[in-house]
């Protein structure tokens, strides 16, 4: 049995349950973070997050696709260990720096919502002027 086919099938198996996985968790944890932002709109929240999860999926497993062919020709346990710990170690970097984008643009957009909601008007109304003719 060619053992670069084995190297793509456990690269496959592995990289494909990891994204279910991590895009699992973030969304079901990440749905309270969505509602906070989103200011208790529990609907709004959900919608916002299954697209997040759909993005997520697209990315991931077509980085996952693209990525999988290589170059080398896998002749020993060794190399498929080597070729699998390189593939998989790029398909987690990548889906650790799609995470923290997601947090960095959504505690953005919280912290714009925290900073409005906070502010005061500068002077109440203090009475109320006529129109100028001919303005």
């Amino acid at each position: 049995m060619d053992l670069t086919v084995v190297a793509y099938a456990v690269y496959l198996v592995v990289s494909i349950g990891l994204t279910i996985w991590v895009a699992r968790t973030l969304s079901r944890n990440g749905r309270i973070f969505l509602a906070d932002v989103l200011h208790g709109n529990e609907k709004l929240a959900d919608a916002v997050n299954h697209l997040l999860v759909v993005g997520f999926y697209l990315v991931n497993l077509g980085f996952v696709a693209l990525y999988l062919s290589g170059d080398e020709t896998i002749g020993s346990t060794r190399e498929i260990f080597e070729a699998l710990s390189t593939k998989l170690g790029v398909v987690l970097l990548v889906l650790g720096v799609m995470h923290l984008g997601n947090v960095y643009v959504l505690n953005k957009i919280r912290r714009r919502g925290v900073m409005e909601r906070e502010l005061q008007p500068p002077v109440p109304p203090q009475g109320w002027a006529a129109p100028v003719a001919g303005a």
